[in-house]
């Protein structure tokens, strides 16, 4: 797998760290300083994924993602020092894929990107198929959305999600069912980030997002009316 990753971290001998597990790999690595770095980086470069500490001179790691998801849906990994669980939600809410505390583990680390590269990525080889509910159009094969015509952005994890629920259409998948299936069997986080990304999913289907259905007490579920 051809892989270009993108490193944002001020830490010089952090990054150099990572770098040197993931040349390992196989990935080709970009690095950045800052997210001035980052974003100059991102707009001239095809990336994969990217790995982005919070805590940065110049442009925050917030900023970073929330400029990059207007216009990518490319994976991304936040990185920091800091555990309170609103900094993880921020995280997911602005449309992160992962989250990863420090300290960590650069082998989990590479072992976590590839997984959720082979995730974002695994989407694309189904059959070509257009899926129709109502006014929402799902094309698995380009890995687009749109409702009543319009395209959706969607992250790499809330596409995952959407592909889910659609694949179980009326069946109940509970959160740790779809922790599995779309952060990955290995995945030990809170299963609240299931809610704040199905939060996200539906806010940016509109109308749409009612499909989405919340089962108390068990889970969620894609249900279209009759």
């Amino acid at each position: 797998m051809n892989k270009t990753i993108l490193l944002v971290e001020d830490d010089i001998l952090m990054r150099e760290f990572m770098t040197d597990y993931f040349k390992k790999d196989g990935w080709h690595v970009l690095e950045a300083n800052n997210g001035r770095e980052a974003l100059e980086l991102f707009e001239l470069h095809e990336l994969d994924l990217i790995i982005l500490d919070i805590m940065m001179p110049e442009v925050d790691g917030w900023s970073v993602c929330r400029r990059i998801r207007k216009q990518s849906a490319i994976p991304i990994i936040i990185i920091t020092a800091r555990t309170d669980d609103d900094d993880q939600v921020m995280g997911f809410e602005l449309g992160a894929d992962e989250y990863v505390t420090k300290p960590f583990s650069p082998k989990v680390l590479v072992a976590r990107a590839t997984g959720l590269l082979k995730r974002a990525q695994g989407t694309l080889g189904r059959e070509d198929d257009i899926l129709l509910y109502g006014k929402l159009q799902i094309n698995k094969r380009a890995y687009t959305v749109h409702v009543d015509g319009e395209p959706i952005s969607l992250t790499a994890k809330e596409y995952s999600l959407l592909d889910l629920l659609t694949r179980h259409e009326g069946a109940v998948l509970d959160r740790d069912k779809i922790l599995n299936a779309v952060w990955g069997i290995d995945h030990f986080g809170d299963p609240r980030a299931v809610d704040t990304h199905i939060k996200k999913l539906r806010a940016k289907l509109g109308d749409q997002g009612r499909h989405i259905r919340t089962v108390i007490g068990a889970g969620y579920k894609f249900e279209v009316e009759p």
